[in-house]
């Protein structure tokens, strides 16, 4: 499957890193808003096409599919630009900054009959999926402790004055959206859409979410979500059951998972991680692609649609 490239940073580098141990996986072409910094990162992988223009490329026929890295408020209109070019979408977390975006984008993918996923990265891996399969054996679920709090090196150029995109809510970046949907995410896989959301802030003077917090309420249980990009946390996540809590190294990346028992005896749920995690996202996505599916089975259309829901609040 060739691949179209929007955004020449560090997680698309890490993708294309991922990528490697696919063998259905190749680069058909590169965009980029200028022609200096794509050819820089086209020449780094070898690819010959180059676009500035991002209907041009999906125009070209050098692509069948994109991965789209942009800052997050352009995720959506070019999502849906893509797909009424014919092309599949992987966009990466979060896909949309609300609802109603969202219903943008699965309205393009059932109008134009191609595929629509969210990268959520964390929520594919053997080891989440697992604790999905084992959450029963905690008992009765009391309480969710999710949370992503790792300090920015772009926050002390922040303080110096040097405001760069990290900050900038304009381009729907923050505390929340970059960090915070690693939380809620899977809560929603877990537990799906709460009966109530509380939410606590702190703003920057630029707009944008420093960090925060966000509880939510379910039938007999709740979740909490930490986030910030200006404090750090080395706690693992749990899940806290009547019969034993869940531990999870990252909620994030999670590659280690341990049930707890009450009675003082443990298991292991982890699973053995051979690849990057971000090859099982691109796995997902191109294993669903060719079998003409229009949404995930693990990152639905509804699961990504409630997650920019609880995010727009």
């Amino acid at each position: 499957m060739r691949f179209g490239i929007i955004g020449t940073n560090w997680i698309t580098d890490r993708m294309i890193k991922a990528a490697r141990d696919l063998p259905e996986f190749s680069i058909g072409a590169i965009y980029s808003r200028t022609e200096e910094t794509g050819k820089a990162f086209a020449e780094k992988y070898g690819v010959a096409h180059v676009y500035t223009d991002l209907a041009e490329m999906f125009n070209s026929g050098t692509i069948d599919a994109v991965y789209i890295a942009s800052p997050n408020s352009f995720h959506v209109e070019q999502s849906v630009l893509a797909m009424k070019h014919g092309i599949h979408v992987l966009c990466e977390k979060p896909a949309a900054l609300s609802a109603e975006e969202y219903d943008l984008a699965v309205e393009a993918s059932r109008t134009y009959g191609v595929l629509f996923m969210e990268a959520m990265k964390s929520t594919v891996t053997p080891t989440f999926l697992n604790v999905k399969k084992n959450l029963d054996k905690i008992g009765p679920l009391r309480r969710f402790v999710f949370h992503y709090n790792q300090y920015s090196s772009r926050y002390d150029k922040y303080k110096e004055g040097i405001i760069e995109n990290a900050f900038k809510p304009e381009l729907g970046n923050g505390a929340k959206t970059d960090l915070g949907v690693y939380c809620i995410a899977p809560i929603v896989h877990l537990a799906s859409e709460p009966q109530a959301v509380l939410k606590n802030t702190h703003i920057l003077s630029t707009g944008a979410e420093g960090q925060g917090s966000m509880i939510l309420n379910y039938d007999g249980f709740e979740a909490i979500a930490m986030y910030s990009k200006i404090s750090d946390s080395y706690m693992p996540s749990e899940i806290q059951g009547e019969l034993g809590v869940i531990e999870i190294d990252r909620i994030s990346d999670p590659k280690i998972a341990t049930i707890k028992y009450r009675d003082g005896s443990t298991e292991d749920l982890s699973v053995e991680h051979d690849f990057d995690t971000m090859y099982y996202e691109l796995k997902e996505f191109i294993d669903c692609a060719n079998s003409n599916k229009l949404e995930s089975t693990i990152n639905t259309h509804e699961i990504s649609r409630l997650t920019a829901k609880i995010l727009a609040l």
